[in-house]
Protein backbone atom coordinates (compact mmCIF):
# COMPACT_ATOMS: atom_id res chain seq x y z
CA UNK A 1 0.00 0.00 0.00
CA UNK A 2 1.40 3.24 -0.70
CA UNK A 3 1.99 6.13 2.27
CA UNK A 4 -1.56 8.25 2.67
CA UNK A 5 -0.83 12.50 2.60
CA UNK A 6 0.50 14.38 4.98
CA UNK A 7 -2.68 15.59 5.08
CA UNK A 8 -4.38 12.11 6.41
CA UNK A 9 -1.22 11.14 7.72
CA UNK A 10 -1.78 14.10 10.45
CA UNK A 11 -5.17 13.26 10.69
CA UNK A 12 -4.56 9.85 11.86
CA UNK A 13 -2.16 10.51 14.21
CA UNK A 14 -4.56 12.79 16.30
CA UNK A 15 -7.40 9.87 15.78
CA UNK A 16 -9.36 8.26 18.88
CA UNK A 17 -9.07 4.60 18.41
CA UNK A 18 -11.99 2.56 19.15
CA UNK A 19 -13.63 -0.57 20.76
CA UNK A 20 -15.60 -0.94 17.77
CA UNK A 21 -18.06 1.54 16.52
CA UNK A 22 -20.70 3.64 18.31
CA UNK A 23 -24.66 3.18 18.37
CA UNK A 24 -26.85 5.64 16.04
CA UNK A 25 -26.87 8.23 19.03
CA UNK A 26 -23.29 8.08 20.20
CA UNK A 27 -20.04 9.66 19.19
CA UNK A 28 -17.41 7.32 17.42
CA UNK A 29 -14.48 8.91 17.82
CA UNK A 30 -14.57 11.00 20.47
CA UNK A 31 -15.82 11.04 24.15
CA UNK A 32 -17.13 14.00 25.89
CA UNK A 33 -14.96 15.17 29.19
CA UNK A 34 -17.78 15.16 31.30
CA UNK A 35 -17.99 11.31 30.19
CA UNK A 36 -14.57 10.66 30.55
CA UNK A 37 -14.27 12.43 33.94
CA UNK A 38 -17.44 10.92 35.47
CA UNK A 39 -15.99 6.93 34.02
CA UNK A 40 -12.24 7.28 35.44
CA UNK A 41 -13.28 8.67 38.70
CA UNK A 42 -15.50 5.60 39.14
CA UNK A 43 -12.95 3.33 38.66
CA UNK A 44 -10.15 5.24 40.62
CA UNK A 45 -8.38 3.73 43.82
CA UNK A 46 -8.56 0.52 42.73
CA UNK A 47 -5.29 -0.76 44.30
CA UNK A 48 -3.67 -0.09 47.43
CA UNK A 49 -0.07 -1.57 48.27
CA UNK A 50 0.66 -2.52 52.07
CA UNK A 51 3.79 -1.69 53.35
CA UNK A 52 4.88 -5.37 52.63
CA UNK A 53 4.49 -4.70 48.81
CA UNK A 54 1.98 -6.92 48.27
CA UNK A 55 -1.31 -5.54 46.14
CA UNK A 56 -4.53 -5.72 47.95
CA UNK A 57 -7.40 -5.21 45.89
CA UNK A 58 -9.73 -3.54 46.84
CA UNK A 59 -12.44 -3.97 43.75
CA UNK A 60 -12.37 -5.07 40.25
CA UNK A 61 -13.34 -2.49 37.82
CA UNK A 62 -14.38 -4.02 34.37
CA UNK A 63 -15.18 -1.30 31.17
CA UNK A 64 -19.13 -1.79 30.11
CA UNK A 65 -19.00 -1.36 26.42
CA UNK A 66 -22.64 -1.91 24.69
CA UNK A 67 -22.08 -0.86 21.34
CA UNK A 68 -22.21 -1.75 18.15
CA UNK A 69 -23.90 -5.43 19.36
CA UNK A 70 -21.95 -6.33 22.28
CA UNK A 71 -24.29 -8.79 23.84
CA UNK A 72 -22.09 -10.57 26.45
CA UNK A 73 -21.62 -7.67 28.12
CA UNK A 74 -24.96 -6.61 28.11
CA UNK A 75 -26.51 -10.05 29.44
CA UNK A 76 -23.06 -10.35 31.91
CA UNK A 77 -24.36 -6.60 33.70
CA UNK A 78 -27.56 -7.68 33.34
CA UNK A 79 -27.05 -11.17 35.64
CA UNK A 80 -24.53 -9.95 37.21
CA UNK A 81 -22.36 -12.45 36.07
CA UNK A 82 -19.14 -10.91 37.14
CA UNK A 83 -20.43 -9.68 40.50
CA UNK A 84 -21.67 -13.27 41.75
CA UNK A 85 -18.29 -14.68 40.67
CA UNK A 86 -16.08 -12.23 42.81
CA UNK A 87 -18.94 -12.03 45.91
CA UNK A 88 -16.91 -15.77 47.35
CA UNK A 89 -13.54 -13.49 47.71
CA UNK A 90 -15.36 -10.19 49.26
CA UNK A 91 -14.35 -8.06 45.74
CA UNK A 92 -17.14 -5.86 44.77
CA UNK A 93 -17.40 -5.04 41.04
CA UNK A 94 -17.77 -1.64 39.26
CA UNK A 95 -18.14 -0.88 35.91
CA UNK A 96 -16.53 1.88 33.68
CA UNK A 97 -18.29 3.10 30.72
CA UNK A 98 -15.38 4.19 28.78
CA UNK A 99 -16.02 3.79 24.83
CA UNK A 100 -13.21 5.41 23.37
CA UNK A 101 -10.18 2.42 22.72
CA UNK A 102 -7.37 4.73 23.48
CA UNK A 103 -9.15 6.70 26.86
CA UNK A 104 -9.98 2.39 28.12
CA UNK A 105 -6.04 1.98 27.66
CA UNK A 106 -4.98 4.95 29.37
CA UNK A 107 -7.14 4.11 32.42
CA UNK A 108 -5.47 0.33 32.45
CA UNK A 109 -2.00 1.74 32.38
CA UNK A 110 -2.87 3.84 35.26
CA UNK A 111 -4.64 1.10 37.16
CA UNK A 112 -8.05 2.70 37.25
CA UNK A 113 -10.02 -0.34 35.31
CA UNK A 114 -8.07 -4.34 35.92
CA UNK A 115 -9.90 -5.46 32.67
CA UNK A 116 -10.69 -3.65 29.48
CA UNK A 117 -13.79 -6.15 28.28
CA UNK A 118 -14.05 -5.53 24.91
CA UNK A 119 -11.67 -3.15 23.41
CA UNK A 120 -10.43 -2.88 19.59
CA UNK A 121 -7.80 -4.53 18.56
CA UNK A 122 -6.37 -1.45 16.88
CA UNK A 123 -6.44 0.05 20.33
CA UNK A 124 -4.81 -2.78 21.63
CA UNK A 125 -1.52 -2.60 19.02
CA UNK A 126 -1.38 0.91 19.26
CA UNK A 127 -0.74 0.94 22.88
CA UNK A 128 2.19 -1.67 22.90
CA UNK A 129 3.45 0.31 20.32
CA UNK A 130 3.85 3.30 22.12
CA UNK A 131 5.47 0.93 24.85
CA UNK A 132 2.51 0.51 27.34
CA UNK A 133 1.98 -2.75 29.38
CA UNK A 134 -0.91 -4.62 27.49
CA UNK A 135 -1.76 -8.06 26.91
CA UNK A 136 -4.59 -10.00 24.82
CA UNK A 137 -6.77 -12.10 27.54
CA UNK A 138 -8.67 -13.52 25.36
CA UNK A 139 -11.22 -12.59 22.38
CA UNK A 140 -14.55 -10.98 23.05
CA UNK A 141 -15.98 -10.78 19.24
CA UNK A 142 -15.32 -10.52 15.75
CA UNK A 143 -17.77 -9.11 13.02
CA UNK A 144 -16.51 -8.05 9.90
CA UNK A 145 -20.05 -8.13 8.10
CA UNK A 146 -20.80 -5.62 10.64
CA UNK A 147 -18.82 -3.16 9.25
CA UNK A 148 -19.89 -1.62 5.77
CA UNK A 149 -19.82 1.00 2.80
CA UNK A 150 -22.77 2.10 1.91
CA UNK A 151 -23.50 4.69 -0.85
CA UNK A 152 -27.10 5.90 -2.33
CA UNK A 153 -25.02 6.03 -6.18
CA UNK A 154 -26.27 2.98 -8.12
CA UNK A 155 -23.02 3.41 -10.37
CA UNK A 156 -20.73 2.74 -7.27
CA UNK A 157 -19.81 -1.12 -7.69
CA UNK A 158 -16.30 -1.26 -7.61
CA UNK A 159 -13.39 0.27 -5.88
CA UNK A 160 -12.65 2.09 -9.22
CA UNK A 161 -15.60 3.72 -9.39
CA UNK A 162 -14.49 5.10 -6.10
CA UNK A 163 -12.23 7.35 -7.16
CA UNK A 164 -12.36 11.24 -6.40
CA UNK A 165 -15.58 10.20 -4.17
CA UNK A 166 -16.13 12.33 -1.01
CA UNK A 167 -15.91 9.28 1.71
CA UNK A 168 -17.07 10.17 5.42
CA UNK A 169 -16.29 7.87 8.07
CA UNK A 170 -14.12 7.63 11.52
CA UNK A 171 -10.37 7.89 11.12
CA UNK A 172 -8.39 5.09 12.60
CA UNK A 173 -11.05 2.43 13.10
CA UNK A 174 -12.25 -0.88 11.73
CA UNK A 175 -13.73 1.04 9.01
CA UNK A 176 -11.29 2.52 7.92
CA UNK A 177 -9.01 0.25 7.69
CA UNK A 178 -12.18 -1.25 5.83
CA UNK A 179 -12.21 1.29 3.46
CA UNK A 180 -8.24 1.48 2.76
CA UNK A 181 -8.26 -2.67 2.06
CA UNK A 182 -11.16 -2.52 -0.16
CA UNK A 183 -9.41 0.35 -2.36
CA UNK A 184 -6.16 -1.42 -1.96
CA UNK A 185 -7.92 -4.38 -4.02
CA UNK A 186 -7.77 -2.26 -7.21
CA UNK A 187 -4.14 -1.35 -6.19
CA UNK A 188 -5.59 2.14 -5.15
CA UNK A 189 -4.88 4.45 -1.75
CA UNK A 190 -6.88 6.75 -0.34
CA UNK A 191 -4.71 9.53 -1.74
CA UNK A 192 -7.83 8.53 -4.27
CA UNK A 193 -10.48 9.31 -2.73
CA UNK A 194 -11.95 12.57 -0.68
CA UNK A 195 -11.64 11.18 2.55
CA UNK A 196 -13.55 13.20 5.68
CA UNK A 197 -13.24 12.55 9.30
CA UNK A 198 -16.76 12.39 10.85
CA UNK A 199 -18.53 9.85 13.65
CA UNK A 200 -20.63 6.93 12.18
CA UNK A 201 -24.10 9.13 12.82
CA UNK A 202 -22.63 12.28 11.15
CA UNK A 203 -21.54 9.97 8.50
CA UNK A 204 -25.27 8.87 8.10
CA UNK A 205 -26.53 12.39 8.33
CA UNK A 206 -24.12 13.43 5.52
CA UNK A 207 -24.92 10.23 3.11
CA UNK A 208 -28.63 11.60 3.48
CA UNK A 209 -28.31 14.99 3.13
CA UNK A 210 -26.06 14.33 -0.41
CA UNK A 211 -23.00 15.72 1.24
CA UNK A 212 -21.30 13.09 0.25
CA UNK A 213 -20.97 10.39 -2.21
CA UNK A 214 -20.44 7.10 0.29
CA UNK A 215 -20.43 6.52 3.86
CA UNK A 216 -18.34 3.80 6.02
CA UNK A 217 -21.11 2.79 9.14
CA UNK A 218 -21.08 -0.22 11.42
CA UNK A 219 -23.95 -1.81 13.70
CA UNK A 220 -27.10 -0.61 14.55
CA UNK A 221 -26.23 2.39 11.51
CA UNK A 222 -25.50 -0.15 9.07
CA UNK A 223 -28.60 -1.76 9.80
CA UNK A 224 -30.38 1.35 9.31
CA UNK A 225 -29.24 2.08 6.27
CA UNK A 226 -29.84 -1.42 4.34
CA UNK A 227 -33.11 -0.60 5.87
CA UNK A 228 -33.33 2.82 4.43
CA UNK A 229 -32.40 1.43 0.92
CA UNK A 230 -28.96 2.80 0.39
CA UNK A 231 -26.75 0.40 -1.75
CA UNK A 232 -24.21 -1.83 -0.23
CA UNK A 233 -20.74 -1.21 -1.50
CA UNK A 234 -18.67 -3.57 0.31
CA UNK A 235 -18.88 -5.23 4.10
CA UNK A 236 -15.35 -6.75 5.81
CA UNK A 237 -15.88 -9.82 4.83
CA UNK A 238 -12.75 -10.94 3.69
CA UNK A 239 -11.02 -7.94 3.81
CA UNK A 240 -10.89 -7.35 7.66
CA UNK A 241 -10.92 -9.29 10.66
CA UNK A 242 -12.93 -6.12 13.13
CA UNK A 243 -11.23 -7.71 16.14
CA UNK A 244 -12.69 -6.68 19.85
CA UNK A 245 -10.61 -8.24 22.44
CA UNK A 246 -10.26 -8.50 26.32
CA UNK A 247 -6.95 -7.08 28.01
CA UNK A 248 -5.47 -6.68 31.09
CA UNK A 249 -1.55 -5.33 32.04
CA UNK A 250 1.00 -8.30 32.06
CA UNK A 251 2.08 -6.95 35.79
CA UNK A 252 -1.81 -7.37 36.85
CA UNK A 253 -2.28 -10.85 35.42
CA UNK A 254 1.55 -12.34 36.71
CA UNK A 255 0.43 -10.64 40.60
CA UNK A 256 -3.07 -11.38 40.56
CA UNK A 257 -3.41 -14.64 38.96
CA UNK A 258 -6.33 -16.15 40.85
CA UNK A 259 -8.61 -12.69 40.18
CA UNK A 260 -7.59 -13.77 36.46
CA UNK A 261 -8.37 -17.29 36.61
CA UNK A 262 -12.03 -16.34 38.29
CA UNK A 263 -12.85 -13.67 35.81
CA UNK A 264 -11.77 -15.59 32.60
CA UNK A 265 -14.31 -18.91 34.35
CA UNK A 266 -16.97 -15.69 34.66
CA UNK A 267 -16.23 -14.85 30.99
CA UNK A 268 -17.14 -18.47 30.26
CA UNK A 269 -20.28 -18.44 32.20
CA UNK A 270 -21.30 -15.81 30.34
CA UNK A 271 -20.63 -17.23 26.79
CA UNK A 272 -22.86 -20.52 28.22
CA UNK A 273 -25.75 -17.96 29.48
CA UNK A 274 -25.95 -16.59 26.05
CA UNK A 275 -25.69 -19.92 24.49
CA UNK A 276 -28.66 -21.51 26.61
CA UNK A 277 -30.80 -18.32 26.76
CA UNK A 278 -30.61 -17.42 23.38
CA UNK A 279 -34.13 -15.35 23.38
CA UNK A 280 -33.32 -13.45 26.87
CA UNK A 281 -29.88 -12.26 25.84
CA UNK A 282 -31.53 -10.87 22.40
CA UNK A 283 -34.36 -9.17 24.14
CA UNK A 284 -31.93 -7.58 26.83
CA UNK A 285 -29.32 -6.53 24.48
CA UNK A 286 -32.40 -5.07 22.08
CA UNK A 287 -33.95 -3.01 25.55
CA UNK A 288 -30.18 -1.63 26.51
CA UNK A 289 -29.53 -0.54 22.78
CA UNK A 290 -32.88 0.57 22.07
CA UNK A 291 -33.18 -1.55 18.91
CA UNK A 292 -36.49 -3.93 18.10
CA UNK A 293 -35.56 -7.74 18.88
CA UNK A 294 -35.68 -8.52 15.00
CA UNK A 295 -32.93 -6.08 14.41
CA UNK A 296 -30.82 -7.36 17.00
CA UNK A 297 -31.72 -11.12 15.32
CA UNK A 298 -31.09 -10.17 12.08
CA UNK A 299 -27.32 -8.25 13.22
CA UNK A 300 -26.36 -11.00 15.68
CA UNK A 301 -25.66 -13.64 12.45
CA UNK A 302 -22.51 -11.36 12.07
CA UNK A 303 -20.99 -11.75 15.41
CA UNK A 304 -18.72 -14.03 16.42
CA UNK A 305 -18.88 -14.43 20.39
CA UNK A 306 -16.13 -17.25 20.78
CA UNK A 307 -13.00 -16.73 23.26
CA UNK A 308 -10.87 -18.61 21.92
CA UNK A 309 -7.51 -17.01 20.18
CA UNK A 310 -6.57 -18.52 16.73
CA UNK A 311 -3.84 -18.21 14.29
CA UNK A 312 -6.54 -16.18 12.20
CA UNK A 313 -6.96 -13.86 15.02
CA UNK A 314 -3.58 -13.23 15.06
CA UNK A 315 -2.70 -12.86 11.92
CA UNK A 316 -6.03 -10.22 11.42
CA UNK A 317 -4.61 -8.24 13.93
CA UNK A 318 -1.36 -8.56 12.10
CA UNK A 319 -2.22 -6.56 9.16
CA UNK A 320 -4.41 -4.46 11.44
CA UNK A 321 -0.55 -3.27 13.02
CA UNK A 322 0.78 -3.45 9.58
CA UNK A 323 -2.02 -0.78 8.32
CA UNK A 324 -1.46 1.57 11.12
CA UNK A 325 2.29 1.42 10.61
CA UNK A 326 1.72 2.50 7.09
CA UNK A 327 -0.86 4.38 7.48
CA UNK A 328 1.48 6.65 9.67
CA UNK A 329 -0.25 6.25 13.05
CA UNK A 330 2.52 4.16 14.86
CA UNK A 331 6.05 4.87 14.80
CA UNK A 332 7.31 1.36 15.02
CA UNK A 333 6.20 -2.38 14.27
CA UNK A 334 4.34 -4.01 16.66
CA UNK A 335 4.65 -8.00 16.64
CA UNK A 336 1.42 -8.94 17.68
CA UNK A 337 2.90 -13.07 18.75
CA UNK A 338 4.14 -11.07 21.97
CA UNK A 339 0.42 -9.40 22.84
CA UNK A 340 -1.29 -12.42 23.88
CA UNK A 341 -0.82 -14.06 27.25
CA UNK A 342 0.55 -17.51 26.72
Amino acid sequence: MKKTSKTLSALLMGAVLLTGCAAPAATEATQTAETKSEAVAAASETETVGESGDNSLEKVVVTYVTSPLNIPSIVEKNQKIFENAFSESGIPVEYAEITSGADQTQALASGDVQFLYAVGGSSVVLSAANGADIKILNMYSRSPKAFCIYTSDETLTTPESLKGKTIVGPVGTNLHELLAAYLATADMTMDDVNFMNMTIADAKTALASKNADVALLAGAAAYQAEQEGYKLVTDGEGLIDAIIAVAVTDKFYQENPEIVETFKSAEEDVMKFVSENHEEAVLEAASELDLDQQAVEDMYQFYDFSMETTEHDVEGLQRTAGFMLEAGMMDRAVDVSELFIK
